[in-house]
């Protein structure tokens, strides 16, 4: 089984750089693919409650037989429950899901500023709590412009959670987390498969005898960023976590870098409606 690399975050929690996750996967759907995950090795699972998986997610960790103390397990808080108290029965009601006594990263899901205001500072503030309180290791956000994360008080986040993939790498964004001490997180890493059919990509996967899926992989894990990959195909779990027995080389990087062209598949979180 090969070793993941972890990266320390800003309060001193580690956090495999490769996680496994389970977007649009649904409740039933979700069991076996993170029981796969976890056969293969993957210790890191990524959900949120929007996802409405938890209990599935749950359920692979408790039959797999995997030690709590060996898992980092993230949930997200939801926009509609930014408020204090509704941040509170929000992630009691995800660990209660999971059949957890804590989260190892709380998110809060999105700034949501179009449809609730600067209520983001409010969850922010609770989240706070529930760390001190042991409900959540380490507390994060996720899909937050520098304006957002301008307007938090208190702890600096850990991890922002973004859209990133070799056609929108946020190289500006990511280089203001790293200013800041906030490890950048990508979702949607391969592009929701787009980017898997670029011909860059392709043939650098040629030259090394990699898919196209793995060299992105690598090419997130090399500049530094913690990569959770989702799929539901057994075949694909286990391929998109052996990305450890090859590296690219820095022209390899840059020309992936290169393919940067703004190609946002998902909201922006400044005008997202949700």
């Amino acid at each position: 089984m090969s070793s993941v690399p972890t990266i320390t975050l800003n309060d001193q929690v580690t956090i495999p750089q490769l996680g496994f996750g389970v977007w649009q996967v649904g409740n039933d759907e979700v069991v076996p693919a993170v029981a796969k995950a976890l056969e293969v090795g993957y210790r890191h699972i990524d959900t949120a409650a929007a996802y409405q998986n938890e209990a599935g997610v749950g359920r692979a960790i408790r039959e797999s037989g995997v030690a709590r103390d060996d898992l980092f397990v993230t949930t997200k808080l939801w926009n509609s429950d930014h408020a204090a108290a509704d941040a509170r029965r929000a992630i009691e009601r995800s660990l209660e899901n999971l059949g957890l006594d804590h989260v190892d990263l709380y998110l809060i899901h999105w700034p949501a500023v179009k449809k609730y205001g600067d209520l983001y500072i409010e969850a922010w503030e609770a989240m706070h709590q529930f760390q001190a309180e042991g409900l959540t290791r380490s507390i994060g956000v996720s899909n937050f412009n520098v304006e957002h994360l301008d307007a938090l008080t208190g702890t600096v986040p850990t991890v922002n959670q973004i859209e990133m993939h070799p056609t929108f790498t946020q190289a500006s964004l990511r280089a203001t987390l790293s200013e800041r001490g906030i490890h950048p997180e990508a979702w949607s890493p391969l592009g929701q498969a787009k980017d898997l059919q670029n011909p860059v990509i392709a043939e650098i996967a040629k030259s090394l005898g990699k898919s196209p899926a793995q060299v992105i992989i690598r090419w997130h894990l090399q500049i530094g960023n913690i990569v959770i990959p989702k799929s539901v195909t057994p075949e694909r779990i286990a391929e998109n976590f052996d990305v450890f027995d090859f590296d690219l080389d820095p022209t390899q990087i840059d020309r992936i870098n290169a393919l940067d062209a703004g190609n946002r598949i998902g909201g922006d979180p400044a005008t997202a409606t949700f």
